[in-house]
């Protein structure tokens, strides 16, 4: 992880590859806390860093207590899932975590954010009600149910998030990827705000779809406005 990706998780960027991207990973873990993503130690966060083996993975260790994650304590492994730093062992969702990421690199993140993963046992797919959602890929899949920690649910969650940014995890959770960081807890974040917004629309009545036209047309728009990048005011 370079220092401009540091930089936009939150990190002041000093020390070590590793150290840098465990801080990160860290600091990702209590914002999403704070945000009412991860509760307890339900939840987990990963990012990719060129470290001293090579290619490697960052990522929360099982069973700790995401509110209160500390950079010393976030677990390193290869892309294989060999552990290579840190005290404890990584999150039990390591393979879906190294599923995603030797396809995309970039970092994930997996929540039990609750309005998305109430939407779960009741949608098969969160449809496109609202433009932002097409920078996650527009409609949402619904990933059938796996146990988890297993092969089987890594399996599913890469299955629906074909040609996304994001997936809903049937009565579990949330993933979300982004080519760094801190676009993979943006990404988090939205899903779990589309998630609320097509909840609230459906108390009142059935909620209409963005068109295929539609859509097409928002993301024309984007690309020749802009849209969502800083720029210079004109004079």
């Amino acid at each position: 992880m370079d220092a401009e990706h540091a930089e936009h998780a939150g990190q002041v960027g000093s020390g070590t590859p590793r150290e840098v991207a465990q801080e990160a990973v860290a600091a990702a873990s209590r914002r999403l806390a704070e945000e009412g993503l991860l509760v307890g130690t339900a939840g987990n966060v990963s990012l990719v860093l060129d470290g001293p083996t090579g290619t490697e993975v960052a990522i929360t260790p099982t069973g700790m207590v995401l509110a209160e994650a500390r950079a010393e304590d976030v677990a390193v492994v290869d892309l294989d899932g060999v552990h290579l730093a840190g005290p404890l062992a990584a999150t039990s969702e390591l393979d879906l975590h190294l599923t995603v990421l030797r396809e995309r690199g970039g970092a994930v993140v997996h929540t039990h954010s609750v309005v998305a993963t109430a939407l779960s046992l009741v949608v098969d797919e969160l449809p496109c009600v609202h433009y932002q959602q097409l920078s996650i890929g527009g409609a949402v899949r619904v990933a059938p149910f796996a146990v988890f920690g297993t092969p089987e649910l890594a399996a599913s969650v890469h299955e629906a998030m074909s040609g996304k940014q994001a997936a809903i995890l049937a009565h579990h959770g949330t993933v979300a990827a982004g080519a760094t960081l801190a676009k993979a807890v943006e990404n988090a974040l939205l899903l779990e705000w589309a998630a609320d917004l097509y909840h609230r629309a459906r108390a009142i009545g059935e909620p209409r779809e963005l068109s295929e036209a539609q859509q097409v047309a928002v993301i024309e728009a984007a690309l020749a406005r802009g849209y969502g990048s800083t720029r210079p005011a004109e004079g």
